[in-house]
């Protein structure tokens, strides 16, 4: 359902939230060998992050990427809004153009079901909320 790309976005959002308490930085670098992705894919998502506000980043040697407290509770709709769009939670499961209520695909009424509780999910939980757990060592973003 997500892109392969908005799922390396929430894992790098969830990585710089685990050092916001620290108030630390961390470079593309850092990010992408952390989460497991490619250099230039974090590079290309961090800075549209940045541009819609969700992350920030600083310039020059001590610079970096990093979130505030404040953007630690957004809810994580807003990353996928921001790299996949709303159309993530309502395109047809099987990709057809023409699937709806009244002309639907075979598995329309299952995945709408699908849809709206991961749609759900991602507007009642914060970054914040996702974050904890890998703070504590109770998950990991690396599989």
């Amino acid at each position: 359902m997500l892109s392969n790309t908005c799922k390396t976005a929430i894992k790098a959002v969830i990585y710089l939230a685990s050092k916001a308490d620290r108030a630390e930085k961390a470079g593309v670098k850092e990010v992408a060998q952390s989460i497991g992705a490619s250099e230039h894919t974090v590079s290309k998502i961090l800075q549209n992050l940045v541009k819609q506000q969700i992350i920030n980043s600083i310039k020059g040697p001590t610079g970096g990427f990093y979130i505030t407290e404040a953007q630690r509770e957004l809810p994580i709709i807003n990353i996928v809004n921001t790299i996949d769009g709303r159309e993530v939670f309502t395109s047809c499961g099987l990709g057809l153009k023409q699937c709806s209520s009244t002309h639907p695909c075979p598995i329309h009424h299952q995945y709408k079901v699908g849809r709206e509780i991961i749609e759900t999910i991602f507007t009642q939980n914060s970054i914040n909320v996702l974050c904890q757990p890998v703070e504590n060592g109770l998950a990991h973003l690396i599989g």
